[in-house]
Order: C-alpha cells, then sequence, then structure tokens
C-alpha cells in the first residue's frame, strides 16, 4: 500500500540556522548592493534559491568519502574512483577533472572554437555563450517554438528543432561548427528536459554532416527521469540505463558536479576520442590543473563519484523531482504566473506576466527579483534580458522570448513548509505588484554583466 503522503528518501542529519532580517534592514541591503543579488552576503538571506549549483546538501557517503579522499598530485586513486564512475554512466572511456562546469567548456572551447565559428544548441547557458562569445565565435538557438511559450504544456520544451539545426548545418562550413550541443535539462529555457527520441534524432543528422555532438550534462539525472516519466517507450527503462542511452553514439560532454552530482565544487569533461582528450589535456593542464586532479582535492573527486551513484537513484529523483513540482503548483495556485510545465531544479516565473506594467527595458525580471528579497528574504535569479547580456558586436540589448526569474531548489536542503512560505511571498507579492518599480543599469562589466551590474530604481 503506499502512503498517504510524499515523502523524502533521506533523513536530515546536520542542519544549520536560516537567516534572520527585517524588512527595513533588507531595504538597506539591497540598495547598498546595488539592486544586484549577487552581492548580498549569504548571511542576510533567509531562502536562497539563487541556484541549485553547489548549494545542495552531501550524503553521510560523501562526506566519508571527503574524509578519506586521495590528495596524491597525480595518480590519485580518487580520480579513478570517479572516472570508473562516470565512464560507467556515459560510457565515454576519457575524463579530465575540471574545478567546476566552465572549467570544462573552458578547456573545450579552447581546443575546439574559434572565431568566426558558429554553435548550434538549446538556449545556450549563460556561461556556455559567454565562452562562446569570447571567442569571437556565435551561439544559434534552435529551441523548439514550444519553449518559448510559458504556457505550452510540450512535455520536453528543451528539445532541439531538427528543421532549424538542419538549416545552420547547411549554411555553414562544416569547419565552422564545431560541434552542436544539447543541454539537458535546458536550464536558459524553464529547466525543460529533452526527449530520447529528440537526442537520437540530433545524434544522426549530426553524424550526417559530419558534425560533432556534446551534451551539457550538469542535469543529466534530471532529464532521465524525465524521460522515464513522461516517454512511454522508456518506462520500463533504470535510470542509468536511460543515461547511457542518452550518451551513445556522442562525442563527449561537459560536467558541472555542483548539480547532478551534488557536491559543493567540481566538474569535468568526458570524451570518446583520445586524440581529442590529448589535445584537450594540454588546455587542462594550463587552466586547471594535472590531468587526475584538475582543480579538485580528492576528497572532492571522491564525494563527485559517490553523488552521481546517488543522484542516479530512482527514489532520490522522484522525491526532488515531486518536491519542485509542489511548489510550482503552490505557486500556480495562488496564480502567479509560471513556465509550464515544471521542471526538474527550478520553477521559473514569467516576470512580464507578474509585473505587465513593466517594459523589457525596466528589467521586470531583475525587479521582481529585487522585491521578492525585500518582502521574505527570498534571493533568485533574473534569466532575462538582464542575463541575455548585449550583442557582442551591436553591444544592442538583447529581449528574450520569455523574461524569467528562477527560483531554484538546492538539493536535500529546504523542507516542503520552507518553500510555502516562499509560495506565500510571491501570492502577496503579486496583490501589490503594481507598486513594484522598474530598474536601470549604472554600471556593467563587457560580457556575463549579470553577475556584477550595478542597478538603480527608475525615477
Amino acid at each position: 500500500m503506499s502512503p498517504a503522503a510524499p515523502f523524502e528518501s533521506y533523513c536530515t542529519s546536520v542542519v544549520r540556522p536560516l537567516a534572520q532580517t527585517t524588512r527595513v534592514e533588507r531595504e538597506r541591503l539591497i540598495a547598498a548592493a546595488h539592486y544586484n543579488l549577487f552581492r548580498l552576503a549569504s548571511d542576510t538571506v533567509t531562502f536562497d534559491l539563487l541556484t541549485d549549483s553547489g548549494t545542495g546538501a552531501i550524503s553521510n557517503q560523501q562526506l566519508a568519502a571527503l574524509i578519506m579522499g586521495d590528495e596524491s598530485y597525480a595518480g590519485s586513486t580518487s580520480f579513478e574512483q570517479m572516472k570508473s564512475v562516470i565512464t560507467e554512466l556515459t560510457g565515454f572511456p576519457f575524463v579530465i577533472p575540471t574545478h567546476q562546469g566552465r572549467g570544462a567548456e573552458n578547456v573545450l572551447h579552447s581546443a575546439l572554437v574559434h572565431a568566426g565559428d558558429v554553435v548550434p544548441g538549446n538556449t545556450h547557458f549563460d556561461t556556455t555563450k559567454g565562452h562562446i562569445e569570447f571567442r569571437k565565435a556565435h551561439a544559434i538557438d534552435c529551441t523548439i517554438e514550444a519553449g518559448k511559450n510559458p504556457t505550452s504544456d510540450h512535455p520536453f520544451k528543451g528539445n532541439i528543432d531538427l528543421a532549424r539545426l538542419e538549416e545552420v548545418l547547411q549554411a555553414h562550413p562544416r569547419e565552422r561548427i564545431p560541434f552542436v550541443l544539447i543541454t539537458v535539462t535546458c536550464n536558459s529555457s524553464g529547466g525543460q528536459p529533452v526527449s530520447l527520441e529528440n537526442i537520437q534524432a540530433v545524434k544522426t543528422l549530426c553524424h550526417r554532416y559530419g558534425v560533432k555532438v556534446f551534451l551539457d550534462m550538469a542535469r543529466f539525472a534530471e532529464n532521465a527521469y524525465f524521460i522515464k516519466t513522461r516517454e512511454a517507450a522508456y518506462r520500463d527503462w533504470t535510470i542509468r540505463a536511460i543515461c547511457r542511452e542518452m550518451f551513445r553514439d556522442t562525442d563527449g560532454a561537459t560536467m558541472s558536479a555542483k548539480k547532478d552530482a551534488i557536491t559543493a565544487m567540481g566538474g569535468f569533461l568526458a570524451l570518446h576520442d583520445e586524440d581529442l582528450y590529448r589535445h584537450c589535456g594540454t588546455f587542462s593542464i594550463l587552466f586547471e590543473g594535472f590531468l587526475t586532479y584538475g582543480g579538485m582535492t580528492g576528497g572532492t573527486m571522491a564525494a563527485v563519484a559517490a553523488g552521481l551513484q546517488e543522484a542516479t537513484d530512482f527514489a532520490y529523483l522522484q522525491s526532488r523531482v515531486e518536491q519542485v513540482g509542489r511548489f510550482g503548483a503552490w505557486l500556480q495556485q495562488a496564480g502567479v504566473p509560471i513556465v509550464l510545465p515544471v521542471g526538474g531544479h527550478a520553477v521559473y516565473l514569467d516576470a512580464s506576466r507578474f509585473l505587465p506594467h513593466l517594459q523589457p527595458t525596466a528589467y521586470p525580471a531583475q525587479a521582481l527579483a529585487v522585491a521578492a528579497y525585500v518582502a521574505g528574504g527570498v534571493r533568485g535569479v533574473e534569466i532575462g534580458t538582464v542575463l541575455a547580456d548585449r550583442d557582442p558586436e551591436t553591444r544592442a540589448e538583447r529581449h528574450p522570448p520569455i523574461e524569467l526569474y528562477r527560483l531554484a531548489i538546492p538539493r536535500r536542503t529546504y523542507s516542503d513548509n520552507h518553500l510555502r512560505f516562499v509560495a506565500d511571498t510571491f501570492a502577496a507579492l503579486l496583490q501589490q505588484r503594481d507598486t513594484i518599480p522598474g530598474l536601470e543599469i549604472i554600471w556593467e562589466a563587457p560580457i556575463m554583466r549579470h553577475f556584477t551590474c550595478q542597478f538603480r530604481i527608475q525615477g
């Protein structure tokens, strides 16, 4: 007999206190931070939903791994342990450890991406696009149209539009397309999954044109869960079998272990081809560290190995994804406009519908982020015009199809009661949304400005 209510697949053994501040204090703190939530000290935030990257609660097995790690500079047994788990999950025989996901991107892009190249994919993540554009190349978004519609109920809104992708492949010389990137799940389009049918079709198309296929696998386990629960052909497959099928016949993958490996730091680049491994290895040693540690401690590598196994457990994935789904349902019941279906790691609010009185030039998602912090001590993140940044050539503002505000849920960290409070905060904000002012930028960095730019209230 099934239990009457859902429950987490773990119990709590270590806790830490939540920060407590007043509204007056938060008004002062956010003004001092120039209305950029990245500039807030963590001890001034009560519910930190800025990211799910590196913020999850580690398990007792991971804690033991951190202590037992082999800290040898070369030939670490912890690296071999991590590599063995990665190869079993992905099928890739060559693994380069890095300090985090963007380190893996830097190594791969240094080896393959050059000025004038194009990298098609499904709504590239901010660091991915940053690495591409830093090298004077171009990221081309080929996400299906349903992925740009926040109310569409398409189960795999992270899918790549095959017709659009083929247009790109036909329009550019083969040597100008270093690879096609599939991001699973697709964070920047609302945390939406990619179907295995679509992944296989992309691989078939790219192989016909002789183009490499890579995956950004930061949330690969959550993507596999959606394949199992939403794609009928794979209902009876295990999570790990689905993972192997996702990576089969691809050329490699970048990984931020801070997501689906549930560690505070770490990442890797996994590859199929030995020649490419050797080429990337030069950049790894230059930027990250030796090939058997790559910016990670031995303890971190051992914790990554344990985390990858825990994250591909069905019971864990079910409890995580269902909690995020419940949070989304509470917001929706309160009338808060969110992206549907709810993804696996976050709930995305449609800031344009939440604040219809603000134009895109007033940065409505950033304005909503500021208002949420002042109202309830909640820190989320803008994924809209600010993050989209300026066109690197014209310097014009780039306005994405949807102005999103993301509430990312750290793994195994917050209770349902915590998330109910957050949902209530937004329900109250909705009733006073007309009073929320827009923002304007007073300083910004030349690339990836959202991390450090400064704002002031309009008017």
